[in-house]
């Protein structure tokens, strides 16, 4: 099979996780793609392209002709704790895990990775991004190993401090970090989430419309599951000279239709806005990061 990383997965990579792992994970990556396949018994059609941001999607077929999309990964992005998210979800809301793999791949129902929520006019895709996103909103199983919202938001919590005397994202930074705190003092929702959500990550399917891919599982309370659908098409929002009041009605939209407190919501977005536009920023990606943080000036 003739091979090229998809361009979005090589520049994702190195932004999120640095240049020498990306390097490293994307040397073996041609053989990885012609192995792996090979193993689990797969005929590869074609790669998914421009693809997702931190994993190889190939549009493949099993031995019995059934077609299928296998995801590589690199072990860093913990595609064993994505696996046990699709496994305890079963096909309910997500996409549906169909077999083991080697080399941290998984074996997927094949969706129309070319048809997602995005593809739809706002209001329609918000919609349908609700109705897809409660039903992965359970109980996690028993013994679980996912992070905890507490757990993630930390990490990037220690991140942002050093934004505190930035004369960009200073009081954004100091307004995210002390909302944070207390957001987690009296949070009491303990259930599996999606941990990435957005209309990208739902594409068109066959046994029911619309499911949810990629997730990066973690477990806590549905507001934060939803702080990153609120910037849907931020870029757009921010040329509008309506942005403000379209942000804050759409906190209220979203929250009112999944019976989620509007100011746990509005916090939640908050804090993953800055601590999204913080990292754009240390990333040198200045158009996102002014982007974001004018989002977050909204809130």
């Amino acid at each position: 099979m003739g091979f090229e990383a998809p361009r979005r997965l090589v520049t994702a990579l190195h932004e999120r996780y640095g240049g020498a792992a990306a390097a490293d994970w994307l040397g073996r990556l041609p053989g990885l793609a012609e192995r792996v396949p090979e193993e689990a018994g797969l005929t590869v059609e074609r790669v998914v392209a421009p693809g997702g941001r931190d994993s190889l999607v190939l549009l493949v077929r099993d031995a019995g002709g059934e077609p299928a999309a296998l995801k590589i990964a690199p072990p860093f992005t913990r595609p064993d704790r994505e696996r046990a998210a699709l496994a305890h979800w079963n096909g309910w809301g997500a996409v549906r895990l169909l077999a083991e793999a080697p080399e941290d791949s998984l074996v997927l129902e094949r969706l129309h990775p070319e048809v997602s929520l995005r593809s739809l006019p706002e209001a329609k895709a918000l919609l349908e991004a609700a109705g897809t996103v409660r039903k992965l909103w359970v109980d996690p199983p028993a013994g679980h190993g996912f992070e905890t919202v507490a757990e993630r938001t930390g990490r990037q919590a220690s991140a942002m401090e050093r934004y505190r005397a930035d004369a960009t994202a200073g009081e954004l930074a100091a307004s995210a970090l002390a909302v944070r705190e207390e957001l987690l003092a009296d949070g009491a929702e303990e259930l599996l989430l999606h941990g990435d959500f957005r209309q990208g990550k739902v594409l068109g399917g066959d046994r029911t419309p619309w499911l949810a891919v990629g997730p990066d599982p973690v477990v806590g309370e549905r507001a934060y599951d939803l702080a990153r659908l609120v910037r849907e098409r931020v870029e757009d929002l921010v040329a509008s000279s309506a942005g403000p009041p379209a942000a804050r009605r759409r906190v209220n939209k979203l929250a009112d239709s999944l019976d989620v407190d509007r100011e746990r919501l509005r916090g939640w977005t908050l804090f993953r806005t800055v601590e999204s536009g913080t990292r754009a920023l240390t990333g040198g990606r200045r158009q996102e990061a002014e982007w974001l943080l004018e989002f977050a000036s909204w809130l």
